[in-house]
């Protein structure tokens, strides 16, 4: 079960989003030839991954910044990406381009710091943007509780197209972040589910002030948590610019 589009339109271009997507796919491409050479790769990861051994000791600080730019397959970068691609956009709408930069990067810092907090001893190096873009996930559901996302559902024989609401996904998407994290033991390799809750929680934070400002719960009444704006309406609140019924 993963989503593949939302219908909740954004009223301009998420150029700060597409181009996360285009840096991570570049830097990607860029290292993509280390994959068949595990030492070179490790190599790669040691300079420029999260390992938070390193950073509980003051050192490779950077990481904590360069590693929301790596993944680890083709699978790990193409599932962030779509989560970013469906998400991104709205919240990006809602702060603004150079807002929406600050908030990612500050929500893929503290997604970091909490890796290193669950772990602190650990040598294993953590890459991937998931701890940023599950801040994304959290700022969409304190905003778009209500927002239909299409999921897609297969079963060996069976698939199915399903929307369901927002704030059902992520709420799953969140729960088995913190079942699984109770369920690693910190110094283990593979998903890194502390960073995911860090990150989520932080975003969901960050989206507070911006949730009071359009009136916090009132708000939600007043668009019973869905998209405030149906495609073809203009916000005349902000921008006047025209949904244009964008459906990702």
């Amino acid at each position: 079960m993963f989503p593949i589009r939302d219908h909740n339109p954004s009223g301009r271009t998420p150029y700060v989003t597409y181009a996360l997507i285009l840096a991570n796919v570049g830097i990607f491409v860029s290292y993509w030839g280390l994959f068949s050479n595990p030492r070179a790769l490790n190599a790669f990861f040691a300079d420029y991954a999260l390992i938070p051994a390193l950073v509980t000791q003051g050192d490779g600080i950077t990481g904590l910044l360069t590693s929301m730019f790596l993944h680890g397959g083709l699978t790990h970068l193409a599932g962030n990406m779509l989560f970013l691609f469906i998400f991104g956009d709205n919240i990006e709408d809602e702060m603004g381009h150079v807002r929406y930069l600050g908030f990612y990067l500050a929500c893929g810092l503290i997604a970091g710091l909490a890796q290193v907090v669950s772990g602190p001893l650990s040598p294993v190096p953590t890459v991937g943007a998931s701890g940023a873009i599950a801040g994304v996930m959290g700022g969409y559901l304190l905003l778009y509780p209500r927002a239909r996302v299409d999921i897609f559902i297969f079963l060996i024989v069976f698939f199915k197209i399903l929307p369901i609401p927002a704030w059902l996904l992520l709420a799953v998407w969140f729960g088995l972040q913190i079942y699984g994290g109770f369920g690693a033991r910190a110094g283990d390799g593979g998903v890194a589910y502390w960073a995911h809750a860090g990150g989520f929680i932080a975003g969901l934070a960050l989206t507070v002030p911006a949730w009071l400002r359009k009136g916090g719960p009132a708000y939600w009444r007043r668009t019973d948590g869905h998209p405030p704006h149906p495609a073809g309406q203009y916000d005349s609140a902000r921008t006047h610019i025209p949904r244009t019924g964008r459906r990702k």
